[in-house]
Protein backbone atom coordinates (compact mmCIF):
# COMPACT_ATOMS: atom_id res chain seq x y z
CA UNK A 1 0.00 0.00 0.00
CA UNK A 2 1.42 3.61 -1.09
CA UNK A 3 -0.13 6.10 0.47
CA UNK A 4 -0.80 9.22 -1.93
CA UNK A 5 -2.64 12.49 -1.52
CA UNK A 6 -5.06 14.09 -3.92
CA UNK A 7 -3.73 16.57 -6.69
CA UNK A 8 -4.89 19.93 -6.23
CA UNK A 9 -7.46 20.21 -9.32
CA UNK A 10 -8.26 23.99 -10.30
CA UNK A 11 -11.86 24.62 -9.07
CA UNK A 12 -14.35 25.02 -12.07
CA UNK A 13 -12.66 22.20 -14.09
CA UNK A 14 -15.47 20.49 -16.25
CA UNK A 15 -16.51 16.61 -15.32
CA UNK A 16 -15.25 14.38 -18.08
CA UNK A 17 -17.10 12.86 -20.30
CA UNK A 18 -17.27 9.19 -19.83
CA UNK A 19 -19.48 6.02 -20.09
CA UNK A 20 -18.79 3.07 -17.87
CA UNK A 21 -21.05 0.10 -17.24
CA UNK A 22 -21.48 -1.40 -13.44
CA UNK A 23 -20.94 -4.97 -12.32
CA UNK A 24 -24.10 -6.15 -14.31
CA UNK A 25 -23.66 -4.55 -17.46
CA UNK A 26 -26.09 -1.76 -17.18
CA UNK A 27 -24.03 1.56 -18.95
CA UNK A 28 -24.16 5.01 -17.13
CA UNK A 29 -23.22 7.59 -18.67
CA UNK A 30 -21.65 11.01 -17.20
CA UNK A 31 -24.64 13.09 -19.21
CA UNK A 32 -27.38 11.52 -17.53
CA UNK A 33 -25.71 10.79 -13.81
CA UNK A 34 -25.42 14.82 -12.69
CA UNK A 35 -28.44 15.75 -10.64
CA UNK A 36 -30.14 18.96 -10.44
CA UNK A 37 -27.54 20.76 -8.55
CA UNK A 38 -24.95 18.88 -8.86
CA UNK A 39 -22.70 15.30 -8.74
CA UNK A 40 -20.83 13.45 -6.30
CA UNK A 41 -18.10 11.28 -7.53
CA UNK A 42 -16.22 8.80 -5.77
CA UNK A 43 -12.81 7.24 -6.95
CA UNK A 44 -12.75 4.20 -5.16
CA UNK A 45 -11.87 0.73 -4.83
CA UNK A 46 -13.10 -2.61 -2.06
CA UNK A 47 -9.47 -2.95 -0.96
CA UNK A 48 -8.03 -0.21 0.18
CA UNK A 49 -8.47 0.48 4.27
CA UNK A 50 -8.95 4.59 3.62
CA UNK A 51 -11.52 3.72 1.49
CA UNK A 52 -13.20 0.99 3.54
CA UNK A 53 -13.14 3.76 5.97
CA UNK A 54 -14.77 6.43 4.16
CA UNK A 55 -17.06 3.73 2.40
CA UNK A 56 -20.20 3.82 5.51
CA UNK A 57 -19.84 7.58 5.64
CA UNK A 58 -20.27 8.04 1.96
CA UNK A 59 -23.20 6.18 1.60
CA UNK A 60 -24.90 8.31 4.65
CA UNK A 61 -23.71 11.28 2.45
CA UNK A 62 -25.09 9.93 -0.59
CA UNK A 63 -28.43 9.46 0.72
CA UNK A 64 -28.45 13.04 2.09
CA UNK A 65 -26.85 14.88 -1.09
CA UNK A 66 -29.81 12.69 -3.21
CA UNK A 67 -32.10 14.75 -1.39
CA UNK A 68 -30.69 17.74 -2.11
CA UNK A 69 -30.51 17.04 -5.60
CA UNK A 70 -27.53 15.61 -5.54
CA UNK A 71 -26.44 12.50 -7.83
CA UNK A 72 -23.72 10.52 -6.62
CA UNK A 73 -21.70 7.84 -8.65
CA UNK A 74 -18.51 5.76 -7.58
CA UNK A 75 -16.13 4.41 -9.77
CA UNK A 76 -13.37 1.68 -9.12
CA UNK A 77 -10.39 1.75 -11.42
CA UNK A 78 -8.37 -0.97 -9.44
CA UNK A 79 -9.76 -3.54 -12.20
CA UNK A 80 -6.45 -5.41 -12.10
CA UNK A 81 -5.58 -9.43 -11.65
CA UNK A 82 -2.88 -8.38 -8.96
CA UNK A 83 -6.32 -7.08 -6.55
CA UNK A 84 -8.99 -9.72 -6.92
CA UNK A 85 -10.49 -7.91 -4.30
CA UNK A 86 -11.80 -5.10 -6.21
CA UNK A 87 -13.15 -7.59 -9.33
CA UNK A 88 -16.70 -6.59 -11.24
CA UNK A 89 -17.32 -9.82 -9.19
CA UNK A 90 -16.53 -8.35 -5.71
CA UNK A 91 -18.08 -5.13 -6.59
CA UNK A 92 -21.23 -7.07 -7.20
CA UNK A 93 -21.01 -8.50 -3.60
CA UNK A 94 -20.18 -5.16 -1.95
CA UNK A 95 -23.26 -3.85 -3.73
CA UNK A 96 -25.12 -6.40 -2.04
CA UNK A 97 -23.77 -6.58 0.97
CA UNK A 98 -23.43 -2.73 1.85
CA UNK A 99 -26.81 -1.96 0.12
CA UNK A 100 -25.02 0.03 -2.10
CA UNK A 101 -27.50 2.76 -3.96
CA UNK A 102 -26.19 4.53 -6.82
CA UNK A 103 -23.86 3.17 -9.41
CA UNK A 104 -20.90 1.38 -8.25
CA UNK A 105 -19.00 1.79 -11.81
CA UNK A 106 -16.11 -0.24 -13.58
CA UNK A 107 -13.03 1.55 -15.00
CA UNK A 108 -11.57 -1.09 -16.38
CA UNK A 109 -9.54 1.29 -18.76
CA UNK A 110 -8.72 3.74 -15.66
CA UNK A 111 -9.32 6.38 -18.70
CA UNK A 112 -12.12 8.01 -16.15
CA UNK A 113 -9.62 7.79 -13.06
CA UNK A 114 -6.99 9.50 -15.75
CA UNK A 115 -9.17 12.32 -17.29
CA UNK A 116 -10.60 12.82 -13.88
CA UNK A 117 -6.50 13.10 -12.25
CA UNK A 118 -7.42 10.61 -9.41
CA UNK A 119 -4.89 10.09 -7.41
CA UNK A 120 -5.93 7.67 -4.32
CA UNK A 121 -8.51 5.96 -3.20
CA UNK A 122 -10.90 7.65 -2.10
CA UNK A 123 -10.61 10.54 -4.21
CA UNK A 124 -13.64 12.89 -4.02
CA UNK A 125 -14.68 15.20 -6.60
CA UNK A 126 -18.43 17.05 -6.25
CA UNK A 127 -19.23 18.62 -9.50
CA UNK A 128 -22.40 21.15 -9.70
CA UNK A 129 -25.50 21.43 -11.65
CA UNK A 130 -23.05 23.45 -14.83
CA UNK A 131 -20.82 19.59 -14.51
CA UNK A 132 -17.98 21.85 -12.90
CA UNK A 133 -15.50 20.99 -10.19
CA UNK A 134 -16.50 22.79 -6.96
CA UNK A 135 -14.96 20.46 -4.42
CA UNK A 136 -12.34 18.22 -4.80
CA UNK A 137 -11.04 16.75 -1.21
CA UNK A 138 -10.95 14.84 1.57
CA UNK A 139 -14.61 13.40 3.08
CA UNK A 140 -14.17 14.77 6.63
CA UNK A 141 -11.15 15.80 8.67
CA UNK A 142 -10.38 11.96 10.20
CA UNK A 143 -10.69 9.14 8.33
CA UNK A 144 -9.62 6.80 10.69
CA UNK A 145 -12.01 7.50 13.32
CA UNK A 146 -15.78 8.64 12.33
CA UNK A 147 -16.31 9.68 16.08
CA UNK A 148 -13.14 11.65 16.59
CA UNK A 149 -14.90 14.10 13.14
CA UNK A 150 -15.13 17.86 13.84
CA UNK A 151 -15.27 19.32 10.38
CA UNK A 152 -17.56 17.06 7.68
CA UNK A 153 -15.79 19.27 4.49
CA UNK A 154 -17.80 17.33 2.13
CA UNK A 155 -21.03 17.26 3.65
CA UNK A 156 -20.76 21.55 4.11
CA UNK A 157 -19.65 21.55 0.12
CA UNK A 158 -22.60 19.38 -0.69
CA UNK A 159 -24.99 22.30 1.63
CA UNK A 160 -23.21 25.20 0.19
CA UNK A 161 -24.04 23.80 -3.96
CA UNK A 162 -27.34 22.95 -3.14
CA UNK A 163 -28.04 26.31 -1.51
CA UNK A 164 -26.73 28.07 -4.76
CA UNK A 165 -23.82 29.03 -2.08
CA UNK A 166 -20.50 29.56 -2.42
CA UNK A 167 -18.49 26.32 -1.97
CA UNK A 168 -15.08 27.12 0.75
CA UNK A 169 -12.43 27.60 -0.84
CA UNK A 170 -10.04 25.95 1.82
CA UNK A 171 -10.25 22.59 1.21
CA UNK A 172 -8.14 19.54 2.02
CA UNK A 173 -6.66 16.85 -0.18
CA UNK A 174 -7.87 13.56 0.29
CA UNK A 175 -5.61 10.54 1.32
CA UNK A 176 -5.41 6.69 0.62
CA UNK A 177 -3.72 3.94 -1.45
CA UNK A 178 -2.63 4.70 -4.47
CA UNK A 179 -4.65 3.38 -7.51
CA UNK A 180 -2.95 0.72 -8.94
CA UNK A 181 -2.02 1.63 -12.53
CA UNK A 182 -2.45 -0.68 -15.39
CA UNK A 183 1.13 -0.52 -17.31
Amino acid sequence: MVLRHSLDIPLGTPLPKFTLKDPHGTSYSSDRMVGENGLLVAVTCNHCPYALAVWPRLLRLAGYAQTLGIHTIAINPNIHPDYPEDSPQMMAKKIADWHIVFPYLIDDTQAVARALQAQCTPDLYLFDRGERLAYHGRIDDNWKDEARVTRDELKTAIECLARDEPVPVEQYPSIGCSIKWQT
